[in-house]
């Protein structure tokens, strides 16, 4: 089992390097490489950096910039915070089954409560309702206080997932924003000079730095926001799962036959 977690633990680190390697080429090398051959192709006879881009981009490649590390910054916490291993630790569950299948009911609590995932929150709010005098300890009503605390803890995660598709769908806005500013701004200047077309195609293509730009930075927050929407909604369904699985034994419709070892080996057999 210690194997087990050890080489889960070691995926994870090569998934989280190669999420931040991903991040980085996405956000900042593929703009950089993508910039320098178009300015490159472009101007074949003047060395035009994509710091020159940036800079031609006007004070919407600022607010870009903003975008592009704040997807960043938020798609890292979603990978780090939404996980398995991070909302329903397996030594939690362990823990909590055992303490089940004894009946222990403050022990559960206390070791639901003083942990800070998922799963011991929603567990908590479950054992609240805890009624040995009724039927199936009060099974039916556990079982909806798990489902509305699934439901907020889900709501709690999706704040930030959702903060990828805000990112997603204001950076190619803003973009496009800078773009029409900037044609605007060519257009008048070539309605007061001697109106040569070479003047007005350089400013065009100025303008159009930022329409790339922000979609640059949308098409990586859009794709994480999906990602992670879909992880999210995988972990909270193990979530409910283990939840229910505690509930189910605790009400003596599920019996560990190794409980007291905490390992997790689940054995159905009839109540008598």
């Amino acid at each position: 089992m210690n194997a087990d977690s050890d080489s889960l633990r070691r995926r994870s680190r090569f998934a989280a390097l190669t999420l931040t390697l991903f991040l980085f080429s996405l956000l900042f090398v593929a703009p950089l490489a993508f910039a320098r051959e178009g300015a490159e192709t472009a101007m074949a006879t003047e060395n035009v950096s994509a710091l020159d881009l940036y800079k031609q981009g006007g004070a919407f490649m600022h607010i870009l910039l903003v975008c592009s590390i704040g997807t960043i910054a938020v798609a890292v916490y979603c990978f780090v915070q939404i996980s398995r291993n991070k909302m329903a630790p397996k030594t939690l569950v362990d823990r909590v089954n055992s303490s089940m299948a004894e009946r222990d009911v403050s022990t559960a609590y206390s070791v639901c409560e003083s942990s800070s995932c998922s799963y011991g929150r929603v567990l908590a709010g479950a054992l609240l309702k805890v009624n040995f005098d009724r039927d199936l300890a009060n099974k039916a009503s556990m079982m909806d206080a798990a489902a509305e605390a699934i439901d907020e803890e889900e709501h709690r995660q999706m704040v930030w997932v959702n903060y990828l598709n805000i990112f997603a769908t204001l950076a190619p806005m803003i973009g496009l924003l800078g773009t029409v500013w900037g044609m605007i701004e060519a257009f008048d200047k070539l309605a007061t000079t001697s109106g040569d077309p070479k003047e007005l195609a350089g400013g065009i293509k100025i303008a159009m730095v930022t329409t790339a730009g922000g979609l640059m930075v949308g098409i990586p927050a859009m794709f994480f926001y999906f990602f992670f929407r879909d992880k999210l909604q995988g972990v909270m369904t193990t979530v409910q799962k283990h939840a229910s699985f505690a509930i189910d034994i605790l009400s003596g419709e599920i019996r560990l036959q190794v409980a007291a070892t905490g390992n997790e080996a689940p054995v159905n057999e009839e109540t008598e």
